[in-house]
């Protein structure tokens, strides 16, 4: 076991940002810096691999900052800052723009142009202020970083900065085109800008990392986008209506801006959210992939892999691991921890069995799913002997030691899980979408042992499935009330607050339909509903906040669930219309959010407050977020390929703002088909003969 030490856990309240903060991102580095373009401040940086290489960056014209004209963010890892130097004394307007062009991607690339469109010569002193605290993303986003000791190096063409604590982080800033003067802490120009042209220089941030410097990848990227390339497949999914389409282009490149590639194992997964969850997360990354299976089933496949060769092995109370336990959340090692994996996570174990045979229905190749069954079936294990704690059939958590994280479902922060009076339940908490997610894992196993001829697994699984469904109606559900209990307390007393988590219980099965109409009834009421999304708890309960983390904000990839749970339970009174309705509203957030879901936003009423008020220190992009509207579409096409069985179902129910929906180049197996659907009606092209389509 490692000696002690503090480890950043998911449901935490970030550190707070300012909403005026421009954020960077691309695979393991990030940027996060003013609308000038500058870093300085708490949480401004460059940072890569879990450590802030730049903390200051800082661009001053004749010893002040330039002002600010405009800001343009085409990809997630590229600005264009617009500025201009201010008018000089006697004279009305200024004449003299400077654009600063910002890469990121192992590092930092950065043009700064000067341009005079005056008819006279000009000269201006530039200094560019770079500077370095090498501090942990722990310890900034928990507002503790303070100065270590920094060695600065000016060299011919280059700024080097050391780290002198003996980490091995160190950071070299190199200028190209007009040579300045470089002094500890300083880039000085004297540009000589001339009439109606132009003065460049370009600057590199490289980082160095075990005092080795590392390639900086954007220096190749201007003339071809890496977020294009995430995946193999050039599957598109493209609407007629503008607003829709930039949300799904939107998506598209956030989800490759996210991706870290794991070189030594030849896959990668998408990363949580930036800025603060740059790494692999179980439950995140699991319920990414399923979301983004339409695009490509190869993430889902190289997440499934990441996260069993990290499956725990032992039992080590610090960090949470338990035999079979899909992992947490994993950390590079850095200033404020050591190379870390950890497993408070009781939701990430079940999804992994369920993703798996998901992926195969959308065509994952049954040699590379037979690989995975051990792991899967570990995975199991650890739900019965590990998950339950107390032998009563439900999994439920209770975390090993003060080091791990209190609540350890998707509602991860201190407070986030409460009854209807606003009082705080104690553990062990048996929560009620995990019994859900335990319910599909059953039978996700038992479809999985009947494709490969095991049918006493099969029979174990669809009994165990069905058991859990009967005892939790029995156990959850609220008569009174109409709806399910948020969960068990250690007392095995109902959690009885309304919560969004019963709409993602809707999205696994367990749900009875003699219960679910009244279920969607509620869900479907001001308390719940926004008119931007679902709220995680109801406007009424003792600790509704439309402004907290988990109490009453709206998270868009819990919405998207519930209206994936909604189309689910389309059958029932109500249920398809509010899955539009919440859907059509969720995608309206994206709209007034320039077409990029953040991790959450406030619940305030639609009616109070349009466009939503964003919640400050939310990420984004973020990867649920980023892939809810993948969902969302998925969900109200009601499309289910099965490929073993070489069927394909669609019931299509699309808002009619949404104009037509397409998914072109969809991949099923060999077959290359595209669906075009608009309303309640569809068509599929290009699917092979031997393939049943039906479309309801």
């Amino acid at each position: 076991m490692t000696e002690p030490q503090t480890l950043p856990h998911r449901g935490e309240l970030p550190f707070d940002t300012s909403p005026q903060t421009v954020t960077l991102v691309e695979a393991t580095t990030f940027c996060a810096s003013d609308p000038r373009g500058d870093i300085g401040g708490a949480a401004a940086g460059l940072y890569y691999r879990d450590t802030r290489l730049l903390s200051r960056w800082e661009l001053l014209v004749d010893g002040h900052p330039a002002e600010q004209l405009a800001l343009d963010v085409p990809e997630p890892d590229e600005a264009r800052f617009v500025l201009r130097v201010p008018p000089r004394t006697g004279l009305a307007d200024s004449t003299l723009l400077i654009e600063r062009r910002r890469l990121v991607g192992e590092g930092l690339a950065e043009t700064i142009t000067v341009r005079n469109l005056g008819h006279e010569d000009t000269v201006l002193g530039l200094v560019l202020h770079a500077d370095a605290d090498f501090a942990g993303l722990l310890a900034v986003k928990q507002g503790r970083a303070h100065q270590v000791p920094v060695e600065a190096t000016p060299a011919e063409h280059e700024l080097l900065l050391h780290d002198q604590s003996g980490t091995g982080h160190g950071v070299a800033v190199r200028a190209s085109g007009p040579a300045p003067v470089i002094v500890p802490g300083q880039l000085r120009w004297q540009a000589m800008v001339p009439a109606q042209g132009e003065w460049e220089t370009r600057l590199l941030v490289q980082p160095i990392s075990g005092h080795r410097r590392v390639e900086v990848t954007c220096l190749d990227r201007c003339a071809e986008h890496p977020a294009r390339h995430w995946r193999a497949t050039p599957t598109a999914l493209t609407a007629t209506a503008p607003a829709l389409d930039l949300v799904l282009r939107r998506t598209d490149t956030d989800l490759g801006a996210l991706r870290i590639e794991d070189s030594a194992a030849g896959a990668g997964y998408v990363a949580a959210g930036a800025p603060w969850f740059m790494t692999l997360f179980g439950r995140d990354s699991l319920l990414t992939s399923w979301m983004t299976l339409p695009l490509d089933h190869g993430l889902a496949l190289s997440t499934l892999r990441e996260l069993a060769a990290t499956q725990g092995a032992r039992v080590d109370a610090f960090t949470e691991e338990q035999p079979g336990r899909i992992m947490h959340e994993l950390r590079h090692g850095g200033r404020d921890w050591h190379d870390a994996v950890t497993y408070g996570s009781v939701d990430a174990t079940p999804l992994f069995v369920v993703l798996l045979a998901e992926a195969r229905r959308w065509g994952a190749p049954d040699a590379e799913v037979a690989a995975l069954l051990p792991a899967a079936d570990a995975a199991l294990r650890w739900i019965t002997e590990y998950g339950d704690r107390d032998g009563d059939g439900f999994v439920e958590y209770r975390r090993l030691s003060d080091q791990g994280p209190v609540n350890q479902g998707w509602k991860g922060s201190f407070d986030a899980v409460t009854d209807a009076r606003g009082r705080a339940a104690g553990p062990s908490i048996a929560l009620a979408e995990v019994q859900g997610y335990v319910y599909a894992a059953y039978l996700a196993r038992a479809e999985l042992a009947a494709a490969f001829g095991d049918a006493g697994t099969g029979a174990v699984m669809r009994a165990a499935a069905e058991e859990l469904r009967a005892r939790f109606d029995e156990a959850f559900w609220i008569p009174k009330h109409g709806w399910y209990a948020l969960g068990l307390d250690g007392d095995k007393q109902q959690i009885d607050a309304l919560t969004s988590n019963a709409a993602q219980c809707l999205w696994t099965g367990i749900v009875a339909d003699e219960r679910a109409e009244e279920l969607v009834d509620r869900l479907a009421g001001p308390a719940m509903n926004s008119g931007f999304g679902l709220r995680t708890l109801a406007d009424g309960m003792g600790a509704y906040n439309p402004m907290s983390y988990h109490n009453g904000s709206i998270w868009p990839h819990d919405t998207a669930l519930a209206v994936a749970g909604l189309a689910r339970y389309r059958h029932v009174r109500g249920a398809a219309e509010l899955a539009e309705s919440l859907a059509a509203g969720l995608l309206d957030a994206a709209e007034r959010f320039g077409g990029r879901l953040p991790e959450l936003f406030c619940g305030f009423p639609r009616a109070r407050f349009d466009p939503p008020i964003p919640y400050p220190a939310a990420c984004s992009p973020q990867a649920l977020a980023s892939a809810a509207p993948l969902l969302l579409i998925r969900a109200l096409l009601g499309l289910e390929p099965d490929l073993p069985r070489r069927t394909l179902l669609l019931t299509p129910r699309l808002p009619a703002a949404w104009g037509e929906v397409r998914l072109t180049d969809l991949r099923l197996g060999g077959a290359t088909v595209h669906v075009i659907a608009r309303g309640d009606t569809a068509r599929v092209e290009g699917l092979p003969a031997g393939w049943h389509l039906d479309i309801r």
